[in-house]
């Protein structure tokens, strides 16, 4: 990836767009799920964040920007040793359980469903393979958590060479310095944080960068 596009709007043509959207499912943000029962996590944001990323989704599917669904298995078989110690106690979005499954926002037929089992969704995955298959070049952020997955996905993302976009009113995490901290980061040295609005428009050619 050797070409610089430097504006906004160059980066957000939707040919070569892809939106994340990363581990929204039950145990990152249903009442019940494995962080409000387990942790009692403050998980009461991710109806707003829910309803604004079913909004940018369905905005980004008709600019005909490629949706990526990222989500979470942390069965104990797939983790490695540091996570499971640093977990301690199996039972976070689990292969075939209800935790696992999507939260309010679902995947479409057609679009593609990445399983990870690291926070970063680049990390043991083909996503950055299938992204340059069809030579996506800027990323989209939305999800959960703002400072822990969605943060080591965008950076994995930028290491790697993509334009970083993250959608401030679609991502959402129990701590609120961790989610100040990450959008901090971003837009000092990373890429953009902006609004799913803009975004939206900026994709459907409708105003200038």
């Amino acid at each position: 990836m050797t070409q610089a596009m430097a504006t906004l709007k160059e980066q957000l043509q939707p040919q070569h767009t892809a939106l994340l959207v990363i581990d929204m499912q039950n145990d990152f943000c249903a009442q019940g799920g494995y962080m409000q029962r387990e942790r009692n996590y403050d998980v009461s944001f991710a109806d707003e964040v829910a309803g604004n990323i079913e909004v940018l989704v369905g905005d980004a599917r008709e600019a005909g920007a490629h949706v990526v669904w990222v989500h979470s298995h942390y069965d104990f078989k797939y983790l490695s040793a540091s996570h499971k110690a640093k977990r301690q106690r199996e039972g976070c979005c689990l292969e075939g359980s209800w935790g696992a499954q999507p939260y309010r926002v679902l995947p479409g037929a057609d679009e593609m469903v990445i399983y990870k089992h690291h926070y970063s969704g680049f990390q043991g995955t083909n996503l950055d393979n299938w992204l340059r298959a069809r030579d996506v070049r800027t990323l989209v952020l939305v999800g959960v958590a703002t400072n822990v997955c969605v943060d080591s996905t965008l950076r994995d993302g930028f290491f790697l060479g993509y334009h970083i976009v993250l959608a401030e009113d679609c991502v959402g995490s129990n701590s609120q310095v961790g989610h100040a901290g990450t959008l901090a980061t971003v837009n000092n040295n990373i890429g953009t944080v902006t609004s799913s609005r803009r975004i939206a428009e900026l994709l459907a050619g409708r105003v200038p960068a």
